[in-house]
């Protein structure tokens, strides 16, 4: 998550270069140096862009290489490769040196980006037209980083899906154009290879990894057709037929896919912009599941509201979300989208896995204090539970030890600056800007996966001449008048929910306080009570009409999946008494009735079980 490009940037300065000292061991990638690289920190702002030395240094003062105030900047997949655009010219240099590798005459780029194995530099700027060129200046330029020569001109008037996506190996670019995605191999723009075309395709997101390439494409719905999400495997493109998988779903005016890093699974967050039945100022959201394997799903969430985030982890073996109305839950998923690990409930809104995967930081930042909770995955035992107030950025250094927060601008135009954090709660370094100086943007420089092996977590926090920020405990407020009576126990707001482990096998209880203990132990009574009293269910469930009486198991939310569950199974009998009448179907409507077996299998399984 970076701070988002300033467009209303002050006046530029020249571009000025000079080499302080060169790290001997950045930008080498080998395991054969015993040496770990020392990550750069690039810090743009109105006083200027640099990259500085990251920890375990934090040298403020000696840089790689600096420049007057940028518009943009942006580092290779690699780390090799830096660029940045200060207002008259776009500049490639190494990160190891600050050595200019390429330079190109584009004043009015604001966008970057360079292609997976530093062949490509893409340039974005605003599209216009005047009187004399009605039809505008073709604003997309792809550059040959090496030689500075133009490949490509195209158009690409929307800022949104601006650069073109490519494969790990550059054999593949995908480019949405005019509702429909054109696909380029080995880096040849002069020639379309493939295209996917289907009503309209909204978004897409090309899978990280190895060949073969598969694509996640979203149509959105329209005249009361549900919206869908697709997955396919280049270059068999061919229609619904084609298709690894298909989800289809309401209640979605934008979605946000993520592939997880090993191309097994995405995740797709969709939102509406409203929430109709006025519970959220955020809309509704829902979370689905497709795998390439075909297999698809609505995660379950235990709390309603808002879902803030979600994260996958490095080991694309499960996933973080983040959801509910304050205070937030926040649940580990695996991929039968089962809960794993709940945290309870708490003050956040985002989530961040370090990039081993071992550490997860569950933090609230925005109109939230700032509190992080950090969290060995392994032993989801907590490790630390700094706080980092008004902070607008954050993001993990590839070491997977270090952490930057940063209070920026537009966002915040005071009190801007940043602090580079140890994982146990240390402040290792803190920088503020000065006067009316601005800080816009602040990030770490990437490293190949592996570059950084995983180390044995610390729960003592590091040593540092800036100490920790672990925030006081918080005492209720009292009026003056009844300070020198006894305190009385207050009525909290919301019942904080403890953490709990969910896997199985596991009971969880060395997670929970005595009280929740307790509490949970009258829960599993009473259910157990329950289960004696309630007669044994039919062994081949079947579809009931809402018009029968439903017997209650004393779950109101088990009631009504059961319910939600029955008057699927109707809704399926009834279109197939229709098919079988000799009445066409629609599509969607054919993918309900092959959902029967799992529906039934579902509600089978919910009756047993209560």
């Amino acid at each position: 998550m970076y701070a988002d490009v300033a467009l209303t940037d002050p006046p530029l300065a020249a571009v000025t270069y000079f080499q302080v000292t060169a790290l001997s061991s950045s930008g080498t990638r080998t395991h054969e140096n015993m040496v770990p690289p020392v990550p750069l920190l690039a810090v743009r702002g109105s006083h200027g862009t640099s990259l500085l030395h990251g920890p375990p240094q934090c040298e403020q003062h000696s840089a790689i290489f600096r420049v007057g105030a940028s518009k943009c900047v942006t580092f290779s997949r690699d780390g090799t490769l830096f660029s940045c655009c200060d207002g008259n010219k776009v500049s490639v240099v190494k990160s190891s040196d600050g050595s200019i590798v390429s330079s190109l005459e584009r004043p009015k780029t604001i966008l970057l980006e360079l292609s997976p194995m530093n062949n490509v530099l893409v340039t974005w700027q605003p599209y216009s037209k005047t009187k004399d060129n009605p039809q505008g200046e073709a604003n997309l330029q792809l550059w040959q980083i090496q030689s500075g020569q133009l490949i490509k001109a195209l158009y690409q008037k929307k800022v949104d899906s601006w650069c073109p996506c490519w494969s790990d190996d550059e054999t593949l670019c995908v480019r949405s154009v005019n509702n429909e995605l054109h696909f380029y191999e080995n880096n040849d723009f002069n020639t379309i290879a493939n295209k996917l075309h289907m009503q309209k395709v909204s978004d897409f997101a090309l899978s990280p990894g190895v060949q073969p390439s598969k694509v996640a494409v979203y149509v959105p719905g329209s005249k009361g057709a549900p919206s869908f999400v697709r997955l396919y495997q280049y270059p068999a493109l061919g229609g619904p037929t084609a298709a690894l998988a298909n989800k289809s779903f309401f209640k979605a005016d934008r979605v946000v896919m993520q592939w997880n890093k090993k191309a097994t699974a995405v995740l797709v967050t969709a939102s509406t912009e409203v929430d109709k039945t006025g519970a959220s100022y955020y809309g509704e959201q829902t979370l689905h599941y497709l795998g390439v394997n075909g297999e698809t799903a609505l995660v379950q969430l235990a709390k309603n509201g808002p879902i803030y985030d979600v994260v996958w982890s490095p080991n694309s073996a499960e996933f973080c979300v983040v959801y509910g109305f304050m205070p937030a839950k926040a649940t580990v998923f695996n991929l039968k989208c089962d809960p794993v690990f709940d945290f309870g409930t708490g003050p956040r809104n985002a989530a961040y896995y370090s990039p081993q995967g071992n550490i997860l930081v569950l933090a609230g930042f925005g109109n939230l204090r700032g509190q992080m909770e950090v969290w060995d995955v392994k032993k989801y035992k907590q490790v630390s539970k700094p706080q980092a107030p008004d902070s607008t950025h954050f993001s993990w250094c590839p070491d997977g030890e270090h952490v930057v927060t940063a209070t920026c601008s537009p966002r915040l135009r005071v009190s801007n600056g940043y602090k580079i954090w140890h994982y146990t709660g240390s402040v290792l370094q803190k920088w503020d800007v000065e006067g009316s100086s601005e800080l816009w943007e602040v990030r770490w420089q990437p490293f190949p996966d592996g570059t950084f092996p995983e180390r044995p977590i610390k729960y003592q926090a590091v040593p540092s001449e800036l100490g920790t920020t672990q925030p006081p405990p918080t005492q209720a407020y009292r009026p003056p008048a009844l300070r020198h009576l006894p305190a009385t126990p207050s009525t909290k707001l919301h019942e904080e929910e403890p953490p709990q482990n969910l896997r199985p096998g596991v009971s969880g209880e060395k997670n929970l306080s005595k009280s929740a203990l307790k509490n949970q132990k009258k829960r599993e009574a009473k259910k157990a009570a329950k289960q004696e009293s309630k007669p044994e269910p039919p062994s081949e469930p079947s579809p009931v009409s809402s018009s029968q009486s439903e017997p209650s198991s004393g779950d109101p939310e088990m009631d009504k999946k059961i319910k939600n569950l029955k008057k699927k199974l109707k809704a399926i009998e009834e279109l197939k008494e229709q098919q079988a009448s000799g009445k066409e179907l629609q599509k969607n409507q054919l993918e309900k009735i092959q959902k029967e077996v799992q529906l039934l299998k579902e509600l089978e399984e919910l009756q047993i079980e209560h």
